[in-house]
């Protein structure tokens, strides 16, 4: 039917980062998990940044040492990365962050960040401009907990989850919402 929004091609992200360069305040990637509509997990690896890791952010990431023995370089992981989001709605929370360790820009028209949806924020009784943690919006409106155990894949479901409570109304507003140029 006319207006229907998509819902095969979406897929949903989530990226765990370390810390490289001077302190370790350089963000690089070091796992990357990607699922599709189902929540079945398309991607999931360990990456190795092309700098030395300098701080693992272990409370933060869950990376550890050992993770990054068998990790997939950098490049080759983008670009199988990159493949996987080609042509395809990306869905993430404060999606922005993955795209930059990823250093690549996702078409706008196509990426959905479920940091900065007032719809989602209405429905789990939120503040519409504020960016609610995806622990908070996964607790309201889905009535789970998550982050125990830092866990990409978990994440990105959980977003995937968040997005289709509000996917028809959102894909809907995006159909009729001028694009401003």
């Amino acid at each position: 039917t006319a207006g229907t929004p998509p819902s095969g091609p979406a897929v949903a992200i989530d990226c765990e980062m370390v810390g490289t360069g001077p302190g370790g305040r350089r963000s690089a990637l070091a796992r990357c998990s990607i699922v599709g509509y189902g929540g079945d997990v398309l991607y999931d690896r360990y990456v190795r940044p092309a700098a030395p890791v300098v701080d693992y952010r272990t409370r933060w990431s869950g990376i550890r040492r050992h993770h990054m023995a068998g990790a997939v370089p950098f490049g080759a992981a983008r670009k199988e990365i990159l493949r996987l989001l080609a042509g395809k709605v990306v869905v993430g929370h404060a999606v922005h962050n993955d795209f930059k360790a990823l250093k690549y820009f996702h078409p706008e028209a196509l990426t959905r960040d479920t940091s900065k949806m007032p719809l989602l924020n209405r429905k789990g009784g939120f503040p519409e401009n504020a960016t609610v943690s995806l622990k908070r919006l996964a607790k309201e409106l889905l009535h789970k907990d998550i982050q125990s155990g830092h866990s990409s894949v978990e994440d990105a479901r959980t977003t995937m989850e968040l997005y289709k409570v509000v996917e028809v109304e959102w894909e809907q507003q995006l159909l009729l919402t001028p694009k401003q140029e």
